[in-house]
């Protein structure tokens, strides 16, 4: 047991380490800039936007880290110093991050956040307030036009984000502030719109700024009680960085108040509706404020087409992310498991103990460990998505090497004692050979469940071929999530093709072992 513990805490201590060091030499460098999004459609192009905008006055360009996760994930990836800076809202800051409804003036913002470490400017210029929505017909119908009057129509069904859900200022305070008695059902912000769409659902939570409202012939409900704040969109900082990038900083303050809610509607269209990359949609609106054109303007309009997506030229880039995370993760894994389960094979109670642990950890839901190794680590990205895919892959490797020992037979083992072999000998020549095929087969199941779950590591900014799905996700785009799904399922058939003519190769290795011992 002291073994199990002992190999287990040493490596999550060294990866933390590493995590910590990768950390604070990120913010230490006074050269770089890394731009954060949260994982929906606005905030990806407004990341683009202070991207392209301090590129000039770097000298190398700045990192661009996308779709990192909800407000929790990506703040603490801010505050630990893993991103420099992202887009936000006052409400949000006021509401989730600094918990005091009152601090709604930047003044008082910057006041609470310095503390630690951070700061808000650079008021963008317009405002992205929560509301909810139904579609017109149907509130036409029933005469419903304000929040209030949901209260009289408990039939309806209401689609709310999950985030929303949980929010200080979201479902629960609205709930009571309008004596709502819905259950509501918890969808991704960008899978709503189809929800509404075919009907499965009858209101859902919308930013006010969505480009989908018009588009689907969504009445937005007046709060006429006044529950959500203004969401002004704002710079969320480390506070270090305009006396750090001066020039930068100087640059990006140029963006004050030029983003208005039409320029933001406009651009958040032509992303989810004509399928134009995020990037194109920022140079074309930064192209507009200098030359004085339309800010949807420029010539690439047209979606592109499901090859295109497919075969982008981030495929190789993604694919040698996705194959790290998950090499890297079972290469670990067995590093761990194997000598692990050779010390505990002969004894049961050890083996009870390390086996219950490695399945206790295949329980715990992937967003939720990801979360808590971000906490842990201050890190986001390849480290904490690296730890928790190696403490899935634990149990499968663990598993099939204790079984694989125990299925040697004792006439062998005994065998083998008969000619001389010391044990170590005996488990080297003989047992382990002997049970090579069932712990390679763990190693098998090991690298299916990782190329799957590297999928999710995508959330919290590690790339891989779940970069696209989380995108397609944001965008309700179908075909990018099948580019991102396609790679990894093609990834896992070659995985197993590898392992099933690597089991063929290793029989003459049993038959000689077993020959060896007789």
């Amino acid at each position: 047991m002291s073994l199990l513990h002992n190999a287990f805490f040493k490596l999550m201590g060294l990866l933390a380490l590493c995590a910590a060091s990768a950390s604070h030499a990120a913010t230490q460098d006074p050269g770089t800039l890394t731009v954060g999004s949260k994982r929906f459609t606005e905030s990806y192009i407004l990341a683009e936007v202070l991207s392209q905008t301090a590129k000039p006055t770097l000298q190398q360009p700045p990192k661009l880290t996308q779709g990192i996760g909800n407000t929790a994930i990506v703040y603490e990836a801010l505050r630990s110093g893993s991103i420099d800076m992202y887009a936000e809202y006052s409400g949000t800051i006021a509401q989730e991050i600094l918990k005091d409804p009152k601090a709604t003036s930047i003044e008082a913002m910057n006041a609470a956040l310095k503390p630690l470490g951070l700061g808000v400017a650079i008021a963008l210029g317009f405002n992205d307030g929560y509301a909810l929505a139904m579609r017109a017909a149907d509130a036409e119908r029933l005469g419903i036009r304000t929040l209030s009057d949901l209260a009289a129509h408990p039939q309806l069904k209401f689609g709310l984000s999950n985030e929303f859900i949980g929010r200080a200022d979201g479902w629960r305070g609205m709930a009571e502030r309008y004596a709502l008695k819905a259950q509501p059902v918890g969808l991704d912000h960008g899978l709503a719109y189809d929800a509404i769409g075919a009907k499965q659902v009858d209101v859902i939570d919308i930013y006010t700024t969505d480009a989908k409202i018009d588009h689907l012939g969504l009445r937005v409900l007046q709060d006429n009680k006044a529950y959500f704040p203004r969401y002004d969109a704002l710079v969320l900082h480390r506070l270090d960085l305009p006396q750090r990038l001066p020039q930068t900083w100087a640059a990006l303050k140029a963006l004050e108040g030029r983003i208005d809610e039409h320029a933001m509607i406009a651009m958040n269209a032509r992303a989810e509706l004509q399928g134009v990359a995020f990037d194109v949609i920022a140079r074309d609106f930064l192209k507009s404020l200098t030359s004085g054109g339309s800010p949807a303007g420029g010539t690439e309009t047209a979606a592109r087409g499901f090859m295109a997506k497919l075969l982008g030229p981030d495929l190789a880039r993604l694919t040698y992310q996705h194959l790290l995370l998950v090499l890297l993760s079972v290469g670990i894994a067995m590093v761990i498991a194997v000598p692990i389960a050779i010390a505990v094979a002969a004894q049961p109670r050890a083996r009870a103990a390390a086996l219950t642990f490695t399945s206790l950890m295949q329980t715990v839901p992937s967003l939720a460990l990801l979360a808590i190794l971000i906490s842990l680590t201050g890190a986001i990205g390849t480290v904490p998505a690296l730890m928790a895919l190696t403490l899935y892959s634990l149990l499968p490797i663990m598993s099939n090497t204790v079984t694989g020992l125990a299925e040697v037979p004792d006439g062998l083992r005994n065998a083998s004692t008969a000619l001389g072999m010391t044990p170590t000998q005996s488990l080297r020549y003989v047992q382990l050979p002997l049970a090579l095929p069932t712990l390679i087969a763990g190693v098998r199941t090991a690298m299916a469940i990782a190329i799957g779950t590297a999928t999710i590591a995508a959330f919290v900014g590690a790339g891989g071929y779940g970069e696209r799905i989380v995108t397609g996700l944001a965008l309700n785009d179908r075909e990018l999530l099948m580019a991102g799904a396609l790679p990894a399922a093609l990834l896992a058939l070659l995985s197993e093709a590898f392992f099933e003519l690597l089991q063929r190769w290793l029989r003459p290795t049993q038959t000689r072992a077993a020959a060896l011992a007789q």
